[in-house]
């Protein structure tokens, strides 16, 4: 009998894109509508076979990358090259309905898989994993992921080998965490499709540039981290009118000083949840595509509000 592959889902940053490369909080959670596993191309299960061979053209390459580093004695955990390799030649793939580029983890997921089946000595990831073996996890994602971004926290590989929100509250400190579903009587959380995927390493590039300015450091510094803290802080406590006074702060700071990472065409929208309250929009990920998140104390309303803008929205979590 063959041994299914794990399922790894996709994630969702609730809050913390780029404020964590500056040591804010975040907060991160899995998303289940969307998920991957490893899979061969034999196997009759692909959905588009120019997918499934373009990914395991990826993974030959990522191969290489990852025995390099083991090579020079870099790699930060053993793995079997010799299972991973076979498994390669014979048409290994990561079946996957996580949209690239769209800043929910399709590489972190990819990234899980591999280190979940793979990996000698794993370290096993539920909700009573240690801070110690959470970091520690962070570290090995973070040099695995680097493949595909350049530079990567090892948030999002680690969101999905977890399985379970996590609240990062410092570089040493990370957690898993609930989050109260009575929240908000009619409010939600919900994603936005720009249509069209974002391109991270030149936002995130972009975002080192800035920060080098002592002006806009100091606004992260000032005003982005203390926003990203609150919205965290108040959501994971269950405060409402805390959290959404953060939030159209945090709102209002991303419209006004990082709006290369919005796409143009939802601008308008951005800025009329801000006026009118009805809901508030932010990044998810690095931005310039993928989904917009959005959050709001009355769902149906701002569905419809939305919908004649021509915004549709796929519903992540309703509060109550």
């Amino acid at each position: 009998m063959i041994k299914k592959n794990e399922t790894f889902y996709a994630k969702i940053l609730l809050f913390g894109e780029y404020s964590i490369m500056c040591d804010s909080m975040a907060l991160t959670v899995p998303y289940t509508h969307f998920k991957g596993e490893l899979s061969y191309i034999n196997d009759d299960k692909y959905t588009d076979l120019d997918f499934a061979t373009e990914s395991n053209k990826s993974l030959r390459e990522y191969q290489v990358y990852l025995l390099n580093l083991a090579e020079k004695k870099e790699l930060l955990f053993e793995m079997d090259f010799d299972t991973f390799k076979i498994d390669v030649e014979s048409g290994l793939y990561f079946e996957s309905t996580i949209p690239q580029g769209y800043g929910i983890g399709s590489s972190g997921a990819l990234c899980a898989a591999i280190y979940g089946k793979y990996s000698r000595n794993k370290i096993v990831g539920d909700e009573k994993i240690s801070t110690e073996d959470l970091l520690h996890l962070k570290r090995i994602f973070a040099q695995m992921e680097s493949f595909f971004h350049g530079v990567s926290s090892g948030m999002d590989p680690l969101n999905c080998y977890i399985k379970n929100p996590l609240l990062i509250k410092s570089k040493t400190n990370i957690e898993t965490v609930g989050i109260p579903r009575e929240f908000s009587k009619n409010g939600g959380i919900f994603l936005i499709n720009t249509g069209k995927p974002g391109k991270t390493g030149p936002l995130v590039n972009l975002f080192f540039e800035q920060c080098k300015e002592d002006r806009f450091f100091n606004l992260i510094k000032n005003e982005m981290i203390p926003f990203t803290n609150g919205c965290i802080q108040s959501i994971v406590k269950g405060e409402i009118n805390e959290f959404f006074g953060h939030l159209k702060s945090l709102s209002r700071f991303l419209l006004s000083n990082l709006k290369p990472m919005i796409p143009a065409a939802f601008l308008d929208a951005w800025q009329k949840g801000l006026e009118s309250g009805d809901y508030y929009l932010k990044l998810c990920g690095s931005g310039g595509g993928g989904f917009l998140l959005g959050f709001t104390e009355d769902f149906d309303k701002a569905q419809k509000i939305l919908h004649l803008q021509n915004i549709e929205i796929v519903p992540v979590s309703k509060f109550h």
